[in-house]
């Protein structure tokens, strides 16, 4: 039993998943949680955090509420809107409001690999922010663990 334990630990740890060591990041007003091994690039203003396997990475975009005083959940729900409503899974992030869609998509013609695709949208009336976590679906129960602990990791920078 505590052989496929540590096995299992091992696993996701060589793998990339879940059991990985993270390091707060800081990206504007926003700050979060990272796994340490992962590469991280930017590109304009995106920040990428990539697997160093390759098998999954996320991007990162901060931006800034143009409407001073606007209440978190009406910017949130701004923020739905124009990314075209649909079915997205309310979240509390802290004391803020936050959402999540996931969406499967082939990745080949024949429909036999396919990349899910996790967005995660928040606004504390000040500060806005998007994740977006991407992976094989095959390996979905090893890295949405890592993904949920991330987007739980998120705080925003006191009066920002």
């Amino acid at each position: 039993m505590i052989g496929s334990l540590l096995l299992a630990v091992t696993l996701a740890t060589s793998t990339g998943g879940s059991a990985q060591a993270l390091k707060n990041y800081q990206a504007k007003t926003l700050t979060l949680s990272v796994p340490v091994s992962w590469v991280h690039t930017t590109e304009e203003s995106t920040e990428k955090f990539k697997a160093p396997t390759g098998e999954a990475f996320f991007t990162l975009d901060v931006g800034a509420v143009q409407t001073a005083g606007m209440k978190p959940q009406v910017c949130l729900d701004k923020i739905l809107s124009a990314m075209g409503g649909g079915s997205w899974e309310p979240l509390k992030l802290g004391s803020n409001p936050a959402a999540r869609r996931v969406n499967v998509d082939n990745a080949t013609e024949d429909g036999s690999n396919k990349v899910r695709s996790t967005t995660y949208v928040g606004c504390n009336g000040k500060t806005t922010w998007s994740l977006i976590f991407s992976t094989d679906e095959k390996k979905k129960e090893l890295y949405e663990p890592l993904a949920t602990q991330i987007v739980q990791s998120v705080s925003y920078a006191k009066g920002k």
